[in-house]
């Protein structure tokens, strides 16, 4: 595999674990909820992978050309829409992940299609815990 392609697995498995951290420790410490905060942990490990050292040494933070956040990015109105961001940022980097990974692993493709749809489904239950709670 190419340096380019390790960079993309790389800045995809980054995103995917930091929205899963940001959503699981909004539930763990403000909605207390202990059986997502679980769920979410258990997905976030299960995003490790076998050539993290390999990725690092092609990591090239200096020279990606959309480093500066944009506009959007930087303003949130409320908690939910953090909520959202993140959930929404996790689900497409693991459906990155999933299409990329095909290349050279289907189990791996799988267990990315795995932990997309495991947020999707965790999303909804996102939704009508913060409905509840407003």
């Amino acid at each position: 595999m190419n340096k380019n392609h390790l960079r993309l697995i790389d800045a995809n498995l980054n995103r995917l674990r930091e929205g899963i951290r940001v959503v699981e420790d909004i539930f763990r410490y403000i909605y207390n909820n202990k059986e997502i905060s679980i769920k979410l942990k258990e997905l976030r490990h299960l995003s490790r992978t076998k050539n993290y050292y390999e990725l690092l040494e092609n990591r090239d933070v200096a020279n990606d050309v959309l480093r500066n956040s944009i506009r959007s990015e930087q303003n949130r109105e409320d908690l939910n829409s953090i909520l959202i961001a993140n959930f929404k940022r996790a689900q497409e980097s693991s459906r990155v992940l999933e299409e990329l990974t095909k290349l050279f692993s289907i189990e791996d493709s799988e267990n990315f299609k795995y932990i997309r749809y495991e947020l999707y489904n965790l999303e909804i239950v996102l939704t009508k815990i913060t409905s509840n709670s407003k």
